[in-house]
C-alpha cells in the first residue's frame, strides 16, 4: 500500500473487512487494503478467518488480488502457512495463474533463479545464510528456493520464470511453457529495476479477467515500473514527508539484529528505552497490567520532553525470548 500510496495511486487500508458502507466513503481510491495478521497464526485459524476476508476484496472486483507476504518469505506449514493462504485465495480469487514475487530491489530483497537473496550487514545473503532470517525465533529459514520452502506448505506444482527468460524476451514464452505443464503458482526472479519492470508487465499483460497474485511490496513495486513505462502513472512523484516534531514514541517487537542496533542508536541519541515483558501476554491478566505499566512510564517521559522507545527485545540472543517462549509454552499455547 506504501509502494502505491507513494506512486500516486489514491489508496486507503482498512483495519478490518469494509463493508459497502464504508468502501463508498472511499469510492475515489484506485487500491484497497485489508491489514490482517495471518503470518503470525495457524492454519486452523486461517481457515476461520480468511475466506471471509477473501470474499470481501473478491466483491471489490479489482483486477489484481495480491496476498501480501514478507519479503523474506516467512512461513511455516504450521504458522502464517502461504500454502493454506493460497489454498484458501485461489477458489475465491480465481486467475488462470497466479504469480508468486517475493523480490523486492529497492529494499535489497534479490531473487535469482528461484532463490532469494537479502541484504544485512552491506552484504547480499542468500536467505538460508541469512544472519537474522536463518535464525528467526518462529519461521527460521533453512531453504532459499522459494519454491522448495512453499512445497512444504501446499501440494501444487509451482514454475518459474528466471532471469534468463525475464532479460532475454522469453518471459511470455516462459509462462506459457510453465502454464502447459499445468504449473498454476509461477515464481518470478527479479534482480533490478528492469527485471522488476518486466514482472510486472508479465503480471499485467496476462492478468486476464482476474487475478490472484502472492508476494511481498514487490508485486506494487512491478507494476508502478509497469504502469509508469506504458503511461498509466506520471513519472515518479515527490513523496510527502512529515514535518520534524519535538518527540517521537517508537513500539519495536522485533528480535532483528538490526532492530537491536536501532534500540542502542537511539539509546545513545537520548531516548529513553523501556523493556516491555512479552512474556506476560501468555496471562490476559498480567499482559493487561504490562501494557498499563509500559504506558505510563512512556507517557510520563514524553511529558517530560524525551523521545521514547518500547521494545520487547534487543536482538535474537536477548533473554527475554526465551522467557516468552516457556511462558507460552507454560500457558499450553502453540
Amino acid at each position: 500500500m506504501e509502494v502505491l500510496g507513494f506512486a500516486g495511486v489514491p489508496t486507503v487500508l482498512f483495519l478490518e473487512p469494509p463493508d459497502e458502507a464504508a468502501l463508498a466513503r472511499f469510492a475515489d481510491c484506485r487500491a484497497v487494503g485489508i491489514a490482517g495478521i495471518a503470518r503470525s497464526q495457524t492454519p486452523a485459524w486461517m481457515d476461520a478467518n480468511l475466506p471471509g476476508i477473501f470474499d470481501t476484496l473478491a466483491r471489490i472486483g479489482a483486477p489484481v488480488t495480491h496476498y501480501k507476504v514478507c519479503s523474506t518469505f516467512d512461513s511455516a506449514p504450521q504458522v502464517g502457512s502461504i500454502g493454506r493462504a493460497i489454498e484458501l485465495g485461489v477458489p475465491r480469487l480465481g486467475g488462470a495463474w497466479h504469480p508468486l514475487l517475493v523480490a523486492a530491489p529497492a529494499l535489497g530483497r534479490y531473487q535469482a533463479f528461484g532463490n532469494l537473496f537479502a541484504v544485512a550487514g552491506g552484504a547480499v545473503h542468500r536467505l538460508d545464510r541469512h544472519p537474522t532470517m536463518s535464525r528467526h525465533p518462529v519461521t527460521p529459514m533453512d531453504e532459499a528456493d522459494l519454491r522448495r520452502h512453499l512445497a512444504r506448505q501446499i501440494a501444487a506444482p509451482m514454475g518459474l520464470v528466471d532471469l534468463v527468460a525475464l532479460q532475454g524476451g522469453r518471459a511470455d514464452a516462459a509462462l506459457a511453457a510453465c502454464l502447459d505443464a499445468g504449473e498454476r503458482i509461477v515464481s518470478l526472479d527479479a534482480i533490478d529495476e528492469a527485471t522488476i519492470a518486466e514482472a510486472g508487465r508479465l503480471i499485467w499483460d496476462h492478468r486476464g479477467e482476474r487475478l490472484f497474485a502472492i508476494g511481498s511490496q514487490g508485486v506494487e513495486y512491478a507494476l508502478v515500473a509497469h504502469w509508469r513505462r506504458i503511461g498509466l502513472l506520471a513519472p515518479e512523484a515527490e513523496p510527502a514527508s512529515a514535518p520534524p516534531v519535538k518527540r517521537i514514541a517508537v513500539v519495536s517487537a522485533s528480535c532483528a539484529p538490526v532492530t537491536a542496533a536501532q534500540i542502542a542508536q537511539a539509546r545513545r541519541d537520548g531516548f529513553t528505552t523501556f523493556a516491555v515483558d512479552a512474556a506476560a501476554a501468555a496471562d490476559p491478566a498480567l499482559w493487561a497490567r504490562e501494557l498499563d505499566r509500559a504506558e505510563r512510564d512512556g507517557l510520563a517521559a514524553l511529558r517530560e520532553g524525551r523521545s521514547v522507545v518500547l521494545h520487547t527485545a534487543e536482538g535474537p540472543d536477548d533473554p527475554a525470548i526465551i522467557r516468552t517462549r516457556a511462558a507460552i509454552a507454560a500457558a499450553g499455547e502453540p
